[in-house]
C-alpha cells in the first residue's frame, strides 16, 4: 500500500518534521515489502507442494497402469518387478502426502496468520494519513487568520480555529507516535516468529527424503539383476528392439 498526500489546503508551517515523514515512510516501507514477500512465499509454497501430490499421485498412477498390463498376466517376474514398483510408489505417496500436511500446518498456515495482519496494520496507517489532512487543513486555516488583520471578528474565529485544531493536531501525534513506535517492533518481530515454521520446514523435508532414501534403496535391491550392469541392460535392449525393428510390419517400404 502507498498514498499520495493531498495537496489542498496546505499550511506553510512544517507541522511534522521532514526527518519524522523520513523514518515513518522507511519503516512502513520495510512492512510493505514484508507484506509482499510474505504473499509470495505462501503463493510460491502452495506452488511446490501442488506439484509434490501431482507427482506422487502420478507416480502411483503409473504403476497402477503398469498392473493392468496384460505382460503382468504373461510374465511372473514382470509382475514382481511392476508389484514391487506399486507398492513404493504407493509408500512414497503416503510419505509425501504427510510431508505436505505437515508443510501446511507449521509453515503454510502461520504464514496466512502472519499475512491477515497487514490489513489492520494498513488501515491504521490509511487513519494516521487521514488525521495528517485534518490537522494540515486547519493549521493552514489558522495561519490563514492569524495573518488577517486583528479585528474582533477575525480574533473569534481564529480562536475557534485553534480550538478546532488542538484535538486534531493531539490525534494525529498519538497516531503517529504509535506508529513510529511499533513498526520497528512488529518488523523485528518476523525472525522470531518465522524461524520455527522454517525449520520445521527444512526437518519434513529431511524426513521426506530419508525416507525416499530407504524406499528406493529397497526397491532397488529388489529389482536389481545379479551381475547385470546398466551398460549390459542397454545392449540387452536395444538387441531386443533390433529384433522388433526387423519385423516386416515395422520395416520401412
Amino acid at each position: 500500500m502507498s498514498w499520495i498526500p493531498f495537496k489542498i489546503g496546505q499550511p506553510k508551517k512544517q507541522i511534522v518534521p521532514k526527518t519524522v515523514e523520513r523514518d515513518f515512510e522507511r519503516e512502513y516501507g520495510k512492512l510493505q515489502q514484508l507484506e509482499e514477500q510474505t504473499r509470495k512465499l505462501q503463493k510460491d509454497l502452495k506452488k511446490s507442494t501442488d506439484a509434490d501430490l501431482a507427482m506422487s499421485k502420478s507416480a502411483v498412477k503409473i504403476s497402477l497402469d503398469l498392473l493392468s498390463n496384460p505382460l503382468c498376466e504373461q510374465d511372473q517376474d514382470f509382475l514382481n518387478m511392476v508389484t514391487a514398483l506399486d507398492t513404493a510408489m504407493k509408500r512414497m505417496d503416503a510419505f509425501n502426502q504427510e510431508k505436505v500436511n505437515q508443510i501446511q500446518k507449521t509453515v503454510v498456515e502461520p504464514l496466512k496468520k502472519f499475512g491477515s495482519v497487514f490489513p489492520s496494520l494498513n488501515m491504521a496507517v490509511k487513519r494516521r494519513e487521514q488525521a495528517l489532512q485534518d490537522y494540515r487543513r486547519l493549521q493552514a486555516k489558522v495561519e490563514k487568520y492569524e495573518e488577517k488583520e486583528k479585528t474582533g471578528p477575525v480574533l473569534a474565529k481564529l480562536h475557534q480555529a485553534r480550538e478546532e485544531l488542538r484535538p486534531v493536531r493531539d490525534d494525529f501525534e498519538a497516531k503517529n507516535k504509535q506508529l513510529l513506535e511499533e513498526m520497528p517492533r512488529f518488523y523485528g518481530s518476523r525472525l522470531g516468529y518465522f524461524q520455527p515454521s522454517f525449520e520445521a520446514l527444512v526437518r519434513a523435508q529431511v524426513v521426506y527424503y530419508s525416507e525416499m532414501h530407504k524406499i528406493f534403496g529397497d526397491l532397488t535391491q529388489q529389482l536389481d539383476q545379479p551381475g547385470h550392469s546398466d551398460e549390459q541392460r542397454e545392449r540387452e535392449n536395444e538387441a531386443k528392439l533390433n529384433e522388433l525393428r526387423a519385423l516386416s510390419i515395422v520395416a520401412d517400404d
